[in-house]
């Protein structure tokens, strides 16, 4: 298709002229879904324009900075933008063509970010790669976005791509930023930057003349969890406009803003994050060290200071626990002021909820608790800059959501998808705009919709989105692209929700991951394993299992200890896994020791407690006999990425949970077997 568009250069700004909602061809165009006011109005511009605009205006402005060698070194706007220029002038004379992809490896780097608007300039597609992926994902990546540049970290990367390059015969150069090429003929980054240098600017000006912001820039694939990950197509208007819309939906201010980047850039809201948002609104992005989330995340954030903190639900979790057991350690009347500061933390947000107006005394108490003990606490974590913080990627309960309120973190949850550019719905604490349990209010940049299905209770349906957010299509896959995106334009989310009565949104669980028993009852898993979580709260990861089966049953891990080079999880439990035992009368310091409690004695102390749970959770949470859990069993290992039941924005990861675990879960529907506790892998 491209040179039915060869005449239209009037680029970088130019919206080449097109009547299609969806395109899955590398260089099709969409038509933009504008309005003449509102949220949707604006006119389009380019990643180039934004740039150049914050380059210009903000010249000697900090944007990036990077700790390497104990100091830390700094990239002004200015040199942010010419070295992505400079970049981009390397990629043309190293053959990359327009369309083609350029894959980036390697965890967050100024090198990352100057690599990802190099290829955009040139007019290629940017694809960020997972540094967990294996060579045969790469492989798929790399193939399927017909990538000519491959940039990697360090050799571990390399050493993926080297290991498959014999079948990507369009790959014309690697590149590898850190360290010493350890293969031939792979360029160093000091070498790429040489070659720009040395490049005129008159094929980089060219290529911009044919660039449109209705045509796609970057690929954001999907984790793969369904199936082979699909590369989501985002197209410059989607990053300038939608980059917009976030700073519109939570007030930032220009030149203000810190941010700290440590989550995978391969994602879509990260990416969001760091870099469009960040450039919008000209923030400073700070990196965390490769091994931020093994343990180094904390200092990092002490350290930087951010105003502004996105985590995933894992990570607030694993803050949580690290403050429950900081909080264990202290008694008396310390453990009785911060218990009075909590309730009071909490009790101001839960005003707002309601709409009550707080008394004299309730306004006076939440003052003397900031300043006696949540602002210490805060600035303790490194937040006492942030002012907003952010959990999305997967649902986040109700009991870490009030622990953080009751701390002064009021955390705003977002709902959307890749392919909605994350934007569907948001609470805003501070907003009285938030409701436990919901994702919030829909918010004006996207139309939404419920579209009942077969299973769904009445009020509920499919959530489906349209407007200027919704993704151009699936990278070279119309099928997948026409299931999604209908001929209307609807985003089909594969999300169950409903609305309640003040148009509070909320998600009642997943099309493709229903539970549909034998007897035909269709069963979201999710709220079932968090209502289980929250009753046994030594427990880390509730499976649910019974598909196609007579009743339900799950597979529990309990909460341990990490390893802080590989993040695999370990035999030994967490602290207060162990305190919370020995209140059961049951003395056991690993997860071995523990499974071997429950099978040794099957009605002993420990097997009796998670029972207990498990017997609440049916009385009071589930809403039919269905829901209701028959048998469990305790796994010998915690979830993680490393071991593979997660993935790479840490959701379960279910069919493979199910395959691996398949012997455990098949004993807990075998006729006549006794035990209720399985253990074996």
């Amino acid at each position: 298709m491209e040179e039915n568009f060869s005449e239209f250069r009037n680029g970088p700004d130019q919206v080449l002229p097109s009547t299609q909602t969806k395109t899955w061809e590398a260089d099709g165009a969409v038509k933009l879904y504008t309005e003449e006011e509102g949220a949707m109005a604006g006119a389009p511009f380019s990643v180039h324009t934004l740039m150049q605009d914050r380059a210009r205006d903000y010249a000697k402005h900090p944007a990036l900075a990077v700790k390497r060698e104990g100091a830390w070194r700094y990239w002004t706007y200015k040199e942010y933008f010419e070295e992505s220029r400079t970049v981009a002038k390397a990629f043309i004379r190293l053959g990359l063509e327009r369309f083609h992809g350029v894959c980036i490896m390697g965890f967050n780097s100024p090198e990352w970010l100057i690599a990802n608007f190099g290829c955009i300039f040139a007019g290629g597609l940017c694809a960020g790669v997972y540094t967990t992926n294996s060579p045969e994902a790469c492989r798929h990546l790399a193939e399927n976005c017909h990538a000519q540049i491959i940039i990697v970290e360090d050799n571990a990367c390399l050493n993926k791509f080297l290991a498959v390059k014999r079948f990507l015969p369009e790959i014309k150069a690697i590149v590898q930023w850190s360290g010493v090429p350890s293969a031939p003929g792979v360029i160093s980054w000091a070498e790429l930057m040489a070659i720009g240098l040395a490049e005129k600017d008159t094929e980089l000006e060219d290529r911009l003349s044919l660039t449109a912001v209705n045509q796609c820039c970057t690929l954001i694939y999907t984790s793969g969890t369904t199936g082979p990950p699909k590369g989501v197509m985002c197209s410059q208007d989607h990053l300038t406009w939608g980059s917009s819309q976030y700073q519109e939906n939570a007030n930032h201010e220009l030149c203000t803003e810190v941010f700290v980047s440590y989550l995978p850039l391969s994602h879509l809201a990260a990416q969001m994050l760091d870099v469009y948002l960040a450039c919008t609104i000209a923030a400073t992005v700070y990196f965390a060290q490769p091994d931020a989330l093994k343990g180094t995340l904390g200092q990092t954030l002490q350290e930087v200071r951010p105003t502004c903190f996105l985590g995933v639900p894992r990570v607030w979790e694993k803050i949580y626990e690290k403050m429950q057991e900081a909080g264990a350690q202290i008694g008396g009347v310390k453990k009785a002021v911060a218990t009075w500061a909590k309730y009071h933390g909490l009790n101001y947000f839960n005003a707002l909820r309601d709409g009550r107006t707080l008394s004299t005394y309730e306004r006076a108490c939440n003052s003397l608790a900031k300043a006696l003990i949540l602002n210490k606490v805060k600035a303790a974590i490194g937040f006492n800059r942030a002012d907003k913080f952010v959990s999305g990627a997967a649902p986040i309960s109700k009991d870490i959501l009030e622990y953080f309120m009751s701390i002064n973190i009021p955390i705003m949850e977002g709902y959307g998808m890749s392919e909605s550019l994350s934007i569907c719905s948001m609470s805003f604490p501070e907003q009285d705009r938030f409701r436990l349990g919901s994702v919030g209010k829909a918010l004006p940049q996207c139309y939404t919709k419920l579209v009942p299905v077969d299973g769904c209770k009445p009020g509920e349906g499919e959530i489906c989105m349209k407007g200027r957010s919704i993704f151009m299509g699936y990278l070279h896959m119309p099928e997948k692209t026409n299931e999604t995106i209908d001929d209307e334009g609807w985003l089909h989310s594969g999300d169950i929700g409903r609305f309640d009565k003040d148009g509070f949104l909320y998600i009642t669980g997943r099309i493709k991951e229903l539970v549909i028993t034998a007897g035909g009852e269709n069963i979201p898993p999710v709220l079932i394993e968090e209502a289980v979580k929250k009753e046994l709260p030594f427990v880390s990861f509730a499976f649910l299992c019974g598909d196609r089966r007579k009743y339900l049953s799950m597979l529990l891990t309990l909460k341990a200890e990490t390893d802080d080079n590989t993040g695999e999880p370990q035999q030994t439990l967490t602290p207060a896994c162990q305190a919370m035992f020995k209140e059961f009368g049951c003395d056991v310091q690993t997860v071995a020791e523990a499974v071997a409690e429950v099978n040794k004695n099957p009605s002993g102390p420990l097997a009796k407690a998670i029972q207990d749970g498990i017997e609440r959770y049916n009385k009071h949470g589930a809403v039919s006999n269905a829901q209701k859990i028959q048998r469990w069993a305790l796994l010998p290992l915690d979830f993680s990425q490393p071991t593979g039941e997660l993935n790479n924005t840490l959701k379960l990861k279910r069919s493979f949970v199910q395959e691996k675990y398949k012997d455990i879960i098949e004993s807990m529907y075998t006729p006549n077997k006794s035990l209720d506790v399985a253990s074996k892998l």
